[in-house]
């Protein structure tokens, strides 16, 4: 009966063998389950072999997918705030744009009463004319003042030249005035002489009294002959002392004729200043042009308008009237840490959701800051000092969306952001 016993089936345990067998005892033939647990075991080997096989590398392509970007969750969507500011004085008559209106570049925003500005651009316009007039007519000097001053010169410098002939003249005059003085003085002093010598004669009756009248009538006319020379000396004198005198009057004006050059210098300066003027008029005719021009507010950039102006408001240079935000020409900074930057370089690509849009956009690494955001602050903290616990620092970090994506326009400045910046 027990090589009938069938050993793939439990023994009963309600009827125990007839034979006095253990029913818990095992069967006889116990060889027969052996290659089966081998290859249960072999079995559950390969498969937990194969399991930490499956876990390595899922564990490997998680660890190489997480290692092949870095992120962060600190980063917004960033753009250039242009406000736009008055630059002129005045009262604001028209605006022409709403609250977050979208404005194209070159938009006329505010309109500023233009009449002051109007009314000073038409007095520079006539002061222009009126120095332009000035200068026109000190040009024209400048050749008239040249011609005559040279005249002048040449004419003086002749008038001394023939003064200089003249006194030399009136002194040979002089001289030979002189000289007939002297010869008349000569000949008196032998007439008295010979009247003294016939008066001896004559009262000695050697001599005719005729003869004596004769030498008394010589001794008088030799006489006045020199009283006659001496005033022809001195008329002659007068002469050259008058010919003299006119000779530095000539000299005087011919001194007053060499400032010629002076004078011509003198008339160009004052063309010049003259021309100064008129440009010095043309710059406050610009300037008038200007401020005219200001009182027209344009949009230096498109993007959406948020104002603080009304129509009514008088603006004084400088005040801000409204901000544009370019909506097509935003980016992204992430503040990575540093020790998120060790891998990062621009031109890397990256992947930036936006919490606001649900979207996910495409870009890659623009730039890197050159400093630390703190740094930037009022009052940068100073880590090197009185810190006993390392604080990791962030690096702002500039990711420029790819072309294309923003047509809608729906990043807005501000807006946070999740990028992550593609390793390799």
């Amino acid at each position: 009966m027990a090589q009938e016993f069938d050993s793939h089936q439990p023994p009963d345990r309600e009827h125990p063998d007839p034979a006095g067998l253990d029913p818990h005892a095992p069967p006889e033939n116990i060889e027969e389950p052996r290659p089966r647990s081998r290859r249960r075991r072999r079995r559950t080997r390969l498969l937990i072999l194969f399991g930490a096989l499956v876990l390595i590398a899922g564990g490997l392509a998680v660890w190489r997918y997480l290692s092949s970007y870095e992120s962060t969750d600190d980063a917004q969507v960033d753009a250039h705030l242009h406000p736009v500011s008055a630059r002129i004085s005045g009262h604001v008559i028209r605006v022409n744009v709403g609250d977050n209106e979208f404005v194209k570049q070159g938009a006329v925003l505010v309109e500023i009463d233009p009449t002051d500005y109007q009314v000073a651009v038409d007095n520079a316009k006539a002061d222009l004319a009126t120095a332009q007039a000035t200068a026109d007519s000190l040009h024209i000097d400048v050749p008239i003042t040249t011609t005559t001053t040279s005249s002048q010169l040449d004419s003086t410098a002749a008038d001394v030249q023939k003064n200089q002939a003249a006194v030399a003249v009136a002194e040979k005059q002089l001289a030979a005035a002189r000289a007939q003085l002297d010869q008349a003085q000569a000949n008196d002093v032998k007439a008295q002489h010979d009247l003294r010598r016939y008066q001896l004669l004559v009262d000695e009756e050697e001599v005719s009294r005729q003869i004596y009248d004769t030498a008394v009538a010589a001794a008088k006319a030799s006489t006045a002959t020199v009283s006659a020379a001496a005033a022809n000396v001195e008329a002659v004198r007068q002469s050259v002392e008058q010919a003299r005198s006119v000779l530095a009057s000539a000299e005087a004006t011919h001194r007053g004729a060499q400032t010629a050059p002076k004078q011509i210098a003198s008339s160009k300066a004052r063309a010049l200043s003259a021309q100064a003027t008129v440009d010095q008029k043309r710059a406050a005719l610009e300037q008038a042009k200007l401020n005219l021009l200001y009182t027209r507010v344009i949009a230096p950039v498109a993007g959406s308008v948020t104002k603080t102006v009304v129509p009514g408001l008088n603006v004084q240079p400088g005040q801000q009237m409204l901000t544009i935000v370019p909506l097509d020409d935003v980016w992204i900074t992430a503040n990575f840490k540093e020790t998120q930057l060790r891998h990062i370089r621009p031109g890397l690509r990256a992947d930036v959701y936006v919490d606001s849009t649900g979207r996910t956009y495409h870009g890659h690494v623009d730039s890197i800051a050159g400093a630390t955001g703190p740094l930037f602050s009022l009052f940068p903290p100073e880590n090197a000092t009185g810190n006993y616990v390392k604080i990791v620092q962030r690096i702002p970090t500039k990711i420029v969306i790819d072309p294309g994506q923003n047509r809608d326009r729906l990043l807005r400045p501000g807006v946070n952001v999740a990028p992550k910046v593609f390793l390799r």
